[in-house]
């Protein structure tokens, strides 16, 4: 492990938070997220991870109204951001505020993306115009699932940053990364101990992801069957791919990333809310103390 890269695994600590709602596309709502954000670092969060299709102007404010968190994108699709300029505002953000930002790439999903073609392809391409721009490989991750992405992950970048996963694909990924590599999985969790209400809010909020294939085939490479990743996914594969329960049981699934190879854990609070539901930040402070 090179110096940078344990720099790397230093600054973004053991736990992060994982949320969509942490990317402001809106002026008027920056400066609750900016709030947000500055408690989550009180609250000893090491990463923040912005969901869906992020880029590095959704991570500046958020690095503006901290001091050391780190703010990553998860994921900057490749095709919908030129690499030159994602190279060139990477810059500006490392000039201001020195490692405090990390580019996190994917290629998203083909029912999501029109001339979606060979995205393996398409991600090492876009790796090379980086390079050519200056941008330093200690400084990206990648959202890999099968092993030619996560082969990517291990010479091309930092890292991985593996979505909705289990700690077996942790293993398997750590294995083809080496030691050295961060390894940085995301995970969902619902603050429920009931079964049945915990398990429906997670089914609802997976029914969108059973639609891409990126996400099933990595199931069924797992193990899981055709019959798991039906009709809202199983209760097997709800429990495996969410942590819910009590404060004991959760902390349990987390630490299992962990002993699987993780360096740090993406956790995504998942809540039975709506669009326009506010920042759950009760959750996030709940989520804070079951860690401790």
């Amino acid at each position: 492990m090179n110096d940078s890269t344990a720099a790397l695994k230093q600054s973004v600590g053991r736990y992060g938070v994982w949320s969509p709602a942490l990317r402001a596309e809106d002026p008027a709502g920056r400066g609750a997220r900016a709030e947000a954000a500055a408690e989550l670092e009180e609250l000893g969060f090491g990463a923040l991870w912005l969901g869906g299709n992020s880029f590095a102007d959704h991570a500046a404010p958020l690095i503006e109204a901290t001091s050391r968190i780190v703010v990553g994108t998860s994921i900057q699709s490749v095709w919908e951001h030129e690499a030159a300029a994602a190279a060139a505002r990477f810059a500006e953000l490392e000039v201001a505020h020195p490692g405090r930002f990390l580019l996190g790439l994917g290629v998203s999903h083909g029912p999501m993306v029109k001339g979606y073609t060979r995205p393996y392809s398409a991600m090492v391409g876009y790796l090379d115009a980086l390079d050519r721009a200056g941008a330093p490989a200690h400084r990206r991750v990648l959202a890999a699932l099968g092993p030619k992405m996560l082969e990517l992950s291990r010479d091309r970048a930092a890292g991985a940053i593996p979505y909705l996963v289990t700690p077996e694909h942790t293993a398997r990924a750590r294995e083809l990364l080496g030691a050295g590599p961060l390894l940085a999985p995301e995970f969902k969790v619902v603050l429920d101990a009931d079964p049945a209400r915990a398990r429906a809010t997670a089914r609802g909020y997976l029914a969108m992801y059973l639609r891409l294939p990126n996400y099933t085939q990595n199931f069924l490479r797992l193990g899981f069957t055709d019959a798991d990743v039906a009709d809202g996914g199983s209760d097997k594969l709800i429990d495996a791919v969410f942590a819910w329960g009590d404060e004991d049981t959760i902390r349990r699934r987390v630490t299992e990333f962990h002993a699987a190879g993780a360096d740090h854990v993406a956790l995504q609070l998942v809540e039975d809310a709506g669009p326009d539901a506010p920042l759950p930040t009760a959750g996030w402070r709940r989520l804070a103390a079951v860690l401790a």
